[in-house]
Formats: structure tokens, C-alpha cells, sequence
């Protein structure tokens, strides 16, 4: 799909050829979050666009938004291959990259370029802790992040902070309490930055400590979560026990739905929700945005479904909302939650 992407974005017949089969618009779908404006709710999650060499295709293609990366302060090899493994028969494919990238500097300059150039869709970048053998204690991750977050000031439209990743092999320390969580965002604070921040969010988590997490991000210059990340939990599901990784697509659907209708219903319009996992039908997506969810990403079923997903989930969308009585996608956000 990347190498595709590689072809396409310098052959302009072919992106008109894209933009006219696919580029489907409708105002119902417009709205604005945290002080974005977007064409449609739609945006391809972080993990797929790791250096950012897909935005003019997607761009072309009608997505509303994209976050690139996750990207790291140094360039980082991921984990040893196969990074991938797939399962149809669950919608979804286990997931062990572990933040390759060619390094923060490199990525945030390409967003930057494409966001400029771009049509009509929003770029987001999502920065992460370096996975490699230099990893050291906190203050050492703090600093990863720090450089990454000022090489992304005011260069994207918005930012990302991954601190879930589950595939590294220092884990995911922020997230492990909330004090380390709070230094993490109290160096952050520090870098003057003109646009929103979200937090991707991990899935598996008891919701007393995960609450303890949103109640310190609550207190930081935060405007989003990103929920949630893969998932780890594989009861029920026929995996080879060695095939290492976290699960995407199907296996996150309902949990990742649920979660954020717990995260609106406490913190209501505190934080504004990107949400994630399992989007394959516009019901599915209007799950999430009815659970109070703004904003939808997607990844397996782009790669499951192919290009025309990101058209088919719009017109779903817009069908449901107006027999529903909706005038735009924002009235509908967490109508579910009481």
C-alpha cells in the first residue's frame, strides 16, 4: 500500500482519477474539534503512515485527517520481523513493529510539507519513546519525548503523545502510575505549543487506575485521547501462542466503544475523543461517535477493505445521522451516554 502511495501522489491523472471515485462530501459531516476544522470525522490512526509518505493519496481519497508515526526522538528499527501476522477471521492482525521510524526530525518535516500542501485534510503527528538499546530511566524518556514534542511545535494540526505502546521493551512506564504520567506531561507543559495535544490511550486497564490517569491528564495541557490502543488480551481467540504483539481491528471493537463511553460520561466535554479500534461499518463508527467520540480512526479495515472504506464509511455515516434527525455529526456526539 505504501510502495502504492510512492507510485500515485507524482502521477496527477492518477490522484484525479482517485479524488472522482472516491473524494465523496457531504456537510452533514463537517465539524470542529478542539479548534480544527474538518471535512469529515475519518482519519487513519497511527501505526500504518509510520514516516509519513501517504498523506497526498489519502489526502486525494477524502480522509478527513491523519496522524503519522508514532515517531520517535531517534531513528528506531522496531522489533525483529515478522512485525505482522494476519487474522481474517477475526478482523484484525497481531501487531508487533515496535516504533520503527526514521527518527522524529525527518517525519515532522515531511507532515509539515504535506500538511501545508495539502487539499482539505489535517495531519497529526504522534510521537512516542524511542525503542533501542539507549533507553534509560524516566527522566532519559522524558527528555524523548520533550525533543520530539518542540521538534513538533506549531507544525502539525494537532499532536499525539503515545504512551501505550505495547510492543517496546521498556513497556509502557507512563502509564504503569500516575506520578510518572504527571512528570511526563509536566516537562511537556513546558514547550510552547500552538496545537492540540491528544494522549493515545491504552485498552487494558482496570478503570479505577485508569480514571487515575485521566484525572492527571485532566490537570495538564491536554485537549484529547486517542482510545485506545491495541489490544492485549487474547481470551477466546485461537492465536499461536508465539506470535508476539497486541491484537488491531476486530478484537478492539466493543471494548474500545465501551471505554469511551465510560471516559465521556465522566469527563463529558473535558477531553475530546479520537476513537479507535474495530471500524469496519458505519454503524460501527456511529457507535463510537454516539458514545461520545469526535473524532474516528481506522487501520484494519483499510487494509482488509481496501481504499473505498474510507468512502463507504462516510456515506453510512451521513445516512445514519440524517435518519436520525442529526444536522451535523457533532449533535450526535454521545447522545447514547446518560
Amino acid at each position: 500500500m505504501i510502495e502504492f502511495c510512492h507510485v500515485v501522489k507524482n502521477v496527477p491523472p492518477l490522484l484525479l482519477a482517485e479524488q472522482l471515485m472516491l473524494d465523496y462530501t457531504d456537510p452533514i459531516l463537517e465539524t470542529n474539534v478542539m479548534g480544527v476544522d474538518f471535512t469529515n470525522p475519518f482519519g487513519l490512526s497511527a501505526g500504518l503512515d509510520k514516516n509519513c509518505e501517504m498523506p497526498v493519496v489519502l489526502d486525494h481519497a477524502g480522509f478527513g485527517f491523519e496522524t503519522v508515526g508514532s515517531t520517535t526522538s531517534r531513528p528506531c528499527p522496531g522489533n525483529a520481523k515478522p512485525w505482522f501476522h494476519r487474522l481474517p477471521e477475526y478482523d484484525s492482525m497481531m501487531v508487533h513493529v515496535g516504533l520503527a521510524n526514521i527518527g522524529s526530525d525527518k517525519v515532522i518535516e515531511r507532515a509539515e510539507k504535506a500538511w501545508t500542501q495539502a487539499r482539505q485534510m489535517q495531519l497529526s503527528v504522534s510521537i512516542a519513546r524511542t525503542n533501542d538499546d539507549q533507553c534509560g530511566d524516566l527522566d532519559e524518556g522524558i527528555e524523548d519525548y520533550c525533543i520530539s514534542m518542540r521538534r513538533a511545535a506549531g507544525r502539525t494540526a494537532m499532536v499525539e503523545v503515545n504512551v501505550s505502546c505495547p510492543n517496546t521493551h521498556v513497556g509502557e512506564p507512563f502509564t504503569a502510575t500516575p506520578e510518572a504520567l504527571d512528570r511526563l506531561f509536566t516537562a511537556l507543559d513546558k514547550i510552547d505549543r500552538p496545537q492540540p495535544t491528544l494522549v493515545k490511550m491504552p485498552l487494558n486497564k482496570p478503570w479505577g487506575e485508569y480514571k487515575e490517569l485521566l484525572d492527571v491528564l485532566a490537570e495538564h495541557n491536554v485537549q484529547g485521547l486517542s482510545i485506545a490502543n491495541l489490544q492485549k488480551d487474547r481470551t477466546g481467540l485461537e492465536i499461536p501462542r508465539d506470535w508476539e504483539g497486541g491484537l488491531s481491528g476486530g478484537p478492539c471493537t466493543n471494548a474500545s466503544t465501551e471505554l469511551i463511553r465510560k471516559v465521556y460520561k465522566e469527563y463529558g466535554d473535558r477531553f475530546a475523543i479520537a476513537g479507535i479500534g474495530g471500524v469496519f461499518t458505519p454503524e460501527q463508527a456511529y457507535a463510537k461517535i454516539r458514545s461520545g467520540s469526535s473524532l474516528v480512526m481506522f487501520i484494519s479495515s483499510l487494509m482488509y477493505r481496501g481504499p473505498q472504506q474510507i468512502t463507504v464509511l462516510k456515506r453510512g455515516l451521513a445516512q445514519l445521522l440524517r435518519r436520525d434527525g442529526f444536522e451535523h455529526v457533532s449533535d450526535a456526539v454521545g447522545v447514547d451516554v446518560e
